[in-house]
């Protein structure tokens, strides 16, 4: 029996990939500290813009989001196999496993620094919000089901007992247990169950999980005022993804915490709230709760402003620190969105968006 064609091949490896991404991504992100209904609704509103953005991520937002990267996934997939299938069809899939990585990188780097925040979508708070690693880690992972092509070329149960279909069949069956080990991994994980904590400065660790919590909750209660308070749409619909995004953290934090740690987190005293960068006094918060009208806007953009850079300077410590890899990697994430929020709370846009982006990843701001 013949082969499909390459493009019909290439459709269903697209709807394979892009769905073993999604599901991949959903189990594994809360163990890189990363809340995957906010992330799915930083991707909503790509194309469906700040009416996506909400308080606590809804239905819609999720199934846009996902729907979305699915079809990017699948794209790309037909590009490979279909558009250059000329070239890519008769590689060997142990070729196409190498090619995963410099594919992912070209195909995440399009979409961050181009696709999204410039031509054709114009949306700058994917890649003021979300560092470059995300979509990398992201599309690597789809990438890497690339190799079951030579399987999925021919009709089911028509398959040639070729070295490559036998390559291909053995990597689906390693592609599913890896789902199966990080879905186990990450149920534990939501269940406060995490990895034993792998850290050189186990208490740097834990003052950082405790200040953090505790900026982050002071943060959440001026993001809701500007929720409801805001008088411009995008300060509105920004704040209610700062109570988002800070609220998910928060959870990752806490349940982090209960895995690490056999007593309960302690409450920061007022003296660590004072010594903490950022955190506003309760004059600072009264000003804010004072503030009415066009007046709230400016209060609001200049005191969140003075709270965001606290955070970055908190998390980039944290960064730079010898403590537990997880911790690291989100502290990057943190210092990245708090940045990026402060410029699109000042309305940037566009190259300088990019720009902007890809300085707030790599500063120093020690």
């Amino acid at each position: 029996m013949a082969a499909k064609s390459r493009w019909l091949a290439a459709a269903q490896l697209g709807l394979v990939s892009s769905s073993f991404s999604t599901l991949l991504s959903q189990v594994t992100a809360g163990q890189l500290g990363r809340d995957p209904l906010v992330d799915w609704m930083t991707v909503a509103a790509i194309p469906a813009r700040d009416a996506m953005l909400s308080s606590e991520p809804g239905i819609a937002a999720i199934v846009i989001g996902i729907a979305f990267h699915q079809w990017a996934d699948f794209s790309w997939a037909l590009v490979f196999f279909g558009l250059l299938g000329r070239w890519t069809e008769r590689l060997h899939p142990a070729v196409l496993a190498g090619l995963a990585i410099p594919w992912a990188v070209l195909t995440s780097a399009t979409e961050w620094f181009v696709l999204v925040p410039l031509f054709p979508f114009w949306q700058p708070i994917f890649t003021l919000q979300q560092p470059y690693w995300i979509g990398f880690l992201v599309h690597l992972s789809s990438a890497l089901i690339y190799p079951l092509f030579a399987w999925l070329r021919w009709p089911i149960g028509h398959a040639p007992a070729t070295h490559a279909v036998r390559f291909a069949r053995r990597w689906t069956i390693a592609a599913f247990g890896v789902l199966a080990v990080s879905a186990t991994l990450g149920l534990a994980d939501a269940m406060s169950a995490p990895l034993p904590l792998m850290s050189r400065s186990p208490d740097s660790d834990q003052r950082y999980l405790r200040h953090m919590t505790t900026h982050h909750q002071q943060g959440i209660e001026l993001a809701r005022l500007a929720t409801v308070r805001a008088q411009a749409p995008h300060l509105r619909a920004l704040a209610a993804l700062m109570v988002a995004s800070q609220s998910g953290e928060n959870r990752i934090f806490a349940r982090w915490w209960d895995g690490w740690f056999a007593e309960p987190m302690p409450i920061c005293s007022s003296d660590e709230r004072a010594a903490m960068p950022g955190y506003l006094t309760s004059a600072q918060m009264a000003e804010a709760d004072s503030a009415t009208g066009a007046e709230f806007d400016a209060v609001f953009v200049r005191l969140m402003s003075l709270h965001h850079a606290g955070a970055v300077r908190m998390a980039d410590v944290e960064w730079h620190s010898s403590g537990d890899p997880r911790l690291r990697l989100m502290a990057h994430a943190i210092r990245h969105e708090q940045q990026g929020e402060i410029a699109l709370m000042q309305g940037m846009s566009g190259i300088e968006a990019v720009r902007q982006a890809t300085r707030n990843m790599l500063a120093n701001n020690l």
